[in-house]
Order: structure tokens, then C-alpha cells, then sequence
């Protein structure tokens, strides 16, 4: 009589693939020595967990090379927080380099150029890197490009070692990138985006050094749809964000300039004529957007959803009654902290547009996260 045991191991996948219940498939393996072979072989995603213990850590590194070998097909490794881990064991992810998409090195200090260098020379294939808080500098970042021509997704936030030569190498080397998360990059002015590929969507280089050349190679491409600035220092010659508006960004949904103080009129007016599909922009704490500014924001943005606005010191009665007016599709006002805002103004706004919901919050960050953004 045939039992389960003699189907084939592609059929036994298939069930293991189709239980919906965790547990079910933690189990799976309990079956027999075959059976937990076939749970290894489907494993897809390794991921450590998160410790306050060093020593726990000093664990998941001892024994790293044989989970890699107990699970030949992982697409996704997470080993963030390790901070001891060395170089050396960035060798052992090459027994995996053929499947390997997706590898997070957040906060391992210990990581050199040297690791990053031989790690992607043999995992070719990555499409998605996180490097928060290493020590990487442009040299690791060039060999990464070089050896990972498909990547999408980088994260290199406060990678202080990092300049636009590194940027400049990950927008030659990978012409399919989509995804750049800088922020607090104290080295990139943005200048290393110049010439990059359409395939760009998304940036947040909040909290860099940006220069108005930077902001505009950020957009060169002209796909970009995502973009945070945030912090952003004044330059010498005032505003200068008015290139926005200048045709390369038309494709911007969400744009976030909290905090850029330095920021006017005549770049809120370019923009809100350079890029109508804006859906959600962030303009808190922009102290220096006054009513003309406000009044292009009403008469542009047709396809604004969400507006943020707090503390803007500028905003007035009549820059809120002009928004109202226009902003068709406007469904959140993010508003506190506007002086200059009477409770008239206010009362007179709601009942012109009480379909918008006016919230006190406020937000450093708008739209979603970079993962969240490609779900969409």
C-alpha cells in the first residue's frame, strides 16, 4: 500500500510550500531525517535575533558557516547588530552566492572593504544590501557595484565614510538601481547622481550636505518618485530648490522638505508647477514660504492628498484659505504650531473643506518606507 514517503521530494516541496499554518510547518520536519532535509532545502530567509547580549551574538557567529550550509537555498540573510562579526565570516555566504538576493550587515563594525570586496565577488546576484552604521568607505561601495551589477536597493545611512564617488559608482555600476536610502551621509552632496538611470525612484538623503548641483543630479534620471531632504542647510544664494520645478522631477509623488528653513516662494512656486503628481509633500517648519507661495500650492497641486505644515511661521489666514480653495483632492492637513493661523481662519477652512481631516501630528517622515514603497 503507497504511503506519503513515496512521493517524490518535488511533490513533498510543493505540500511543505502550501501549509498556511506555521506551526504545521515547523513541524514538518519533525517527520523524519528526509523530511527535514526537504524543510532545509525550502528555507528562503535567514534572519538572527535581536539580543542585548554580546555573548549571544559571539553564538550566531560560531555557528554561521553551519547554518548557511544547513540552508543551501536562502535568498535573504539578516545579520544585523552583529558587531563582531569579521570579514572572515563574510566568506561563508559564498556557499550560498548563487541564490543569495537580499543581505542586512546593519550596525557589524567589524565588516571591512576587504569583507564587503570578497562577499559580493561571490553572491553576484544581490539585488538588495543594507550597510547602516558600517565602517564601509567609496572603496567597498565600488567593489559591491562591480561585483553586484543587478542591485536595486542600497542602504548606506550613516556610513560617514561614504562620498559621491561611491554614489557615483552604484548609479554607473547598476543601471536597474531603484532604491538609495543616505541619510545622515555627511560626505554625499548629491553630485554622484548625476547622469543616473530612470530606474531611480527612490532617495532619502535627509540630513546630508546637499548642494542645489546635488539636488538636481538626484532627479537627473527623471524617474525619480520619492524624495527626502530633510535638514537640508542653507546654501550660499538663499533658496535654490526652484530646479525642481524645472521638468526632471514631474514624476515626484512624495517630497519632503521638513526643516529645509531656507526654503521660499519662488521654489515652492516652481515645484508646484514642475511637479503635478506630487501626493504628499512635507513643508513643516519651512518658515520662509509665504502667501504667494501657499496661494501656488492651491492653484498647482491637484493631486495633493496629505500637506504638512506645521510651525510655518508664514502660513496665514489667507495662505490656509488658498490651499482650501484649491488642493482638490486634499484629505489631511497636517497643521500645529502656525501662529499667524487665526481660529476664523481655521474654522473658516473647515467648513469649506470638512472632508480634510486637520491633525496636530507631526511627522519627520512622509509615505512609506523603501519595502513598503515597492509593495505598493
Amino acid at each position: 500500500m503507497a504511503s506519503i514517503n513515496d512521493l517524490m521530494d518535488d511533490v513533498l516541496l510543493i505540500i511543505f510550500w502550501n501549509l498556511s499554518c506555521s506551526d504545521d510547518r515547523h513541524s514538518f520536519g519533525l517527520t523524519c531525517h528526509r523530511w527535514l532535509r526537504l524543510q532545509n532545502i525550502a528555507r528562503m530567509s535567514l534572519s538572527l535575533e535581536f539580543s542585548y547580549d554580546i555573548h549571544v551574538y559571539q553564538q550566531y557567529i560560531r555557528y554561521l558557516p553551519r547554518l548557511v550550509s544547513r540552508f543551501p537555498n536562502l535568498r535573504s540573510v539578516v545579520l544585523a547588530g552583529c558587531t563582531e562579526l569579521q570579514d572572515s565570516s563574510l566568506l561563508h555566504l559564498r556557499s550560498i552566492g548563487q541564490t543569495l538576493r537580499s543581505l542586512s550587515l546593519q550596525c557589524c563594525f567589524g565588516i571591512t572593504d576587504a569583507g564587503i570586496a570578497n562577499m559580493s565577488a561571490g553572491c553576484p546576484h544581490l539585488v538588495s544590501v543594507t550597510l547602516y552604521r558600517s565602517n564601509v568607505t567609496d572603496v567597498g561601495v565600488k567593489a559591491l557595484a562591480e561585483s553586484c551589477p543587478g542591485l536595486e536597493s542600497v542602504n548606506l545611512s550613516h556610513c560617514t565614510l561614504i562620498s559621491d564617488a561611491g554614489i557615483g559608482a552604484l548609479s554607473r555600476g547598476c543601471p536597474g538601481i531603484r532604491a538609495m536610502v543616505l541619510s545622515s551621509c555627511r560626505g554625499v552632496t548629491g553630485t554622484g547622481f548625476r547622469g543616473c538611470s530612470s530606474s531611480l525612484v527612490f532617495v532619502e538623503a535627509d540630513s546630508c550636505p546637499l548642494t542645489p548641483e546635488g539636488v538636481l543630479g538626484i532627479v537627473s534620471g527623471g524617474g525619480l518618485e520619492y524624495l527626502n531632504v530633510t535638514g537640508l542647510r542653507s546654501w550660499v544664494g538663499g533658496d535654490g530648490l526652484d530646479g525642481l520645478g524645472g521638468g526632471l522631477a514631474r514624476n515626484l509623488r512624495f517630497l519632503n522638505l521638513r526643516a529645509c528653513r531656507f526654503v521660499g516662494n519662488e521654489s515652492v512656486s516652481a515645484i508646484s508647477q514642475g511637479c503635478p503628481n506630487l501626493e504628499e509633500w512635507n513643508l513643516a517648519l519651512c518658515h520662509e514660504v509665504r502667501a504667494p507661495g501657499w496661494v501656488a500650492i492651491g492653484l498647482n497641486c491637484e493631486n495633493l492628498r496629505a500637506l504638512h505644515v506645521s510651525r510655518c511661521r508664514n502660513l496665514c489666514d489667507l495662505g490656509l484659505q488658498s490651499i482650501g480653495e484649491g488642493c482638490v483632492r486634499l484629505t489631511r492637513l497636517y497643521m500645529h504650531g502656525c501662529r499667524m493661523v487665526t481660529d476664523i481662519g481655521l474654522e473658516s477652512f473647515r467648513r469649506r473643506r470638512p472632508e480634510v481631516e486637520v491633525s496636530r501630528k507631526e511627522y519627520c517622515c512622509i509615505g512609506p518606507s523603501p519595502d513598503e514603497y515597492f509593495l505598493q
